[in-house]
C-alpha cells in the first residue's frame, strides 16, 4: 500500500481512513498490507484522521471522541459493530479483530479545542469502540485526549469496559478538579457464562467493578452503565438484582440502564450469533425486534425492575445511558411496580 509523501516530507504518510476503505473496497482485507499482526491475533492498521471531535445526534451529549475503530471487546451485542461496514469490512470477525489506530488523533484534538469557535461543550470519550481496549496501552491515545481536554479546561465523559482506566486516575483527578468529568464503566452482568458469551474480550466483571471502586476512592465520579440488558440472557430479576448488588457493594454513584437495540451490521451479527448458540430463541427475537428497539412494553418491564433495584440498594443517582437515544427515552419510562417480578426472564422465548 504506497501513500505518496507530502511535499518536503521524506517519509511514507499514514493513509486516510478514506484511503483504507477504497483499499478494502477494490482489494478487500487482505489489502491492508501495512496492518500489525499483535499477539492478540488482531491486525492494528495505522491511519490519519482529519478530525477528532465527531458531533452527533439523538445522544444526551453532541460531542465524541473515538481514537479507535473495531474493538477487540468483540462484544456480540455492540452497536458499533455496523460502524465497520462503512470500510467495506464485515461486523462479525473483522469489527474485533482489524483495529483502525488514528495515530494523529491527540495533535488533531489540540488543533480543534484550541479553534475560537469551540466553546467547551461537553464531550464523550469511547462511545463507539472502547478507549480503553489492551491497545490503548501501548498507543496511548487516550490518555493524550483527556491531557489535552483537561489543558484546554473541556468537560468530559469517559466510557469503557476496560479496567485500564485506572492508569489514568492523575489525570482523570486533574479533571475532576478542574472542568469535571464522570467515567462509565459498563458491567452488563456479573454472571460468569453470560459475560463469557456475550463479551469474549473483556475483562471479567468484578475486575471492572473493582476499577469503580478505586476511581471513586480516587475522588474521582465513577458509575456503571448496566448496559445492556439483553432479553433472555441477561434479563432474569433475580439475576439483575445481583448485578445491581455488586455494583452498590463497590460504591458506584450512578447507575444508568438499557435494554439492547439492534440495527444494521449489529442485528445481522446479532441474529447469526443468536441462532448458533441460542436457536430457540430467534423466533422470539424477531417477534420483540419488529424494529430497531425491542418492543415499549418490554422497556417498560425492564425500566420498573431497574428502578425498584435502585431504590433497594441506595444507587438512586441517574444519568442517562450513553448509548441511549431520545427515541428510547422519556415516553416510555414508567413508575417502578410495588415488587419485584418472579425469577424468570422478563420475555418469554
Amino acid at each position: 500500500m504506497e501513500i505518496s509523501p507530502l511535499l518536503f516530507d521524506l517519509g511514507k504518510q499514514k493513509p486516510t481512513t478514506r484511503q483504507i476503505a477504497d483499499l478494502v473496497r477494490e482489494g478487500g482485507a487482505e489489502a491492508l498490507d501495512q496492518a500489525t499482526l499483535r499477539a492478540d491475533a488482531a491486525k492494528y492498521q495505522e491511519v490519519r484522521c482529519r478530525s477528532a471531535l465527531n458531533r452527533v445526534k439523538g445522544m444526551p451529549f453532541e460531542w465524541t471522541l473515538n481514537p479507535y475503530r473495531g474493538c477487540t471487546h468483540g462484544c456480540h451485542y455492540c452497536y458499533a459493530r455496523r460502524y465497520q461496514t462503512q470500510f467495506e469490512l464485515d461486523s462479525d470477525d473483522q469489527f474485533a479483530s482489524i483495529i483502525f489506530v488514528k495515530t494523529n488523533f491527540v495533535d488533531v484534538l489540540r488543533q480543534e479545542l484550541a479553534r475560537p469557535s469551540w466553546d467547551r461543550e461537553y464531550v464523550a470519550v469511547g462511545t463507539a469502540t472502547d478507549c480503553y481496549q489492551p491497545i490503548e496501552g501501548h498507543y496511548k491515545l487516550t490518555r493524550g485526549s483527556l491531557k489535552a481536554l483537561c489543558e484546554f479546561r473541556n468537560p468530559v465523559g469517559v466510557v469503557t469496559k476496560g479496567p485500564m482506566v485506572v492508569r489514568d486516575k492523575d489525570v482523570l483527578r486533574d479533571l475532576t478538579a478542574g472542568p469535571g468529568v464522570s467515567v462509565y464503566i459498563s458491567v452488563p452482568t456479573v454472571d460468569e457464562e453470560a459475560w463469557r458469551l456475550l463479551e469474549p474480550g473483556t475483562a471479567p466483571p468484578l475486575k471492572r467493578l473493582r476499577a469503580v471502586r478505586e476511581l471513586v476512592d480516587a475522588g474521582i465520579r465513577a458509575g456503571v452503565l448496566m448496559n445492556p440488558i439483553v432479553p433472555g440472557i441477561t434479563s432474569k430479576p433475580a439475576l439483575m438484582e445481583r448485578t445491581m448488588k455488586a455494583i452498590a457493594d463497590h460504591g458506584a454513584q450512578f447507575v444508568g440502564c438499557n435494554v439492547m437495540f439492534l440495527e444494521g451490521g449489529t442485528r445481522d451479527h446479532f441474529m447469526r450469533w443468536l441462532a448458533a448458540e441460542f436457536p430457540h430463541m430467534v423466533e422470539g427475537y424477531n417477534s420483540l425486534y419488529a424494529g430497531k428497539y425491542a418492543a415499549s412494553s418490554y422497556r417498560k418491564e425492564v425500566s420498573n425492575v431497574v428502578g425498584l433495584l435502585r431504590t433497594k440498594y441506595g444507587v438512586n443517582g441517574r444519568h442517562e445511558d450513553a448509548d441511549d437515544t431520545a427515541e428510547a427515552k422519556g415516553k416510555d419510562q414508567a413508575e417502578p411496580r410495588a415488587e419485584l417480578p418472579p425469577d424468570q426472564p422478563i420475555f418469554q422465548f
